[in-house]
């Protein structure tokens, strides 16, 4: 019956691990370092969540007025523990400017380099590195 239970855990084990290591993926085959994009917009959402971050933000076209949500991939939450971000940096509703990598699909994503605090944070003006896979401080 040990013997069992045992191969039971193993099994789970290479599950859990099979599906996070299937999860993640290459910078290079989902986002485009030829087409960076900075983009201003206030927060909707954040999914502080492994493997990546992702943090949504409502960007407003200048000459059409027209909003759209957009998505930004950013580091581990480990990695950017390390960096100084906490889970609760971004609330709903601040402003940040995020820049980056346009996604190669053409969907309103990208991949995160850095994200700029604005005036409606509680730290305003500061910039912190989004610890993507394509920054100087990536180790993912």
């Amino acid at each position: 019956m040990r013997a069992f239970a045992f191969g039971i855990v193993i099994a789970a084990g290479l599950l859990l691990t099979g599906r996070a290591t299937f999860a993640h993926h290459s910078f290079a085959a989902e986002f485009d370092t030829n087409k960076p994009i900075t983009l201003k917009g206030t927060v909707t959402k954040v999914e502080w969540t492994n493997p990546h971050v992702w943090i949504y933000i409502n960007v407003k076209d200048s000459a059409t007025g027209q909003v759209s949500n957009w998505g930004a991939e950013m580091g581990p939450p480990h990695q950017l523990q390390r960096l100084g971000w906490r889970r609760d940096t971004l609330k709903l509703g601040e402003e940040v400017t995020v820049a980056g990598s346009l996604a190669r699909d053409g969907r309103n994503r990208m991949n995160a380099r850095q994200v700029t605090l604005t005036s409606t944070g509680g730290r305003p003006g500061e910039t912190l590195d989004a610890a993507s896979s394509n920054s100087p401080n990536s180790n993912n």
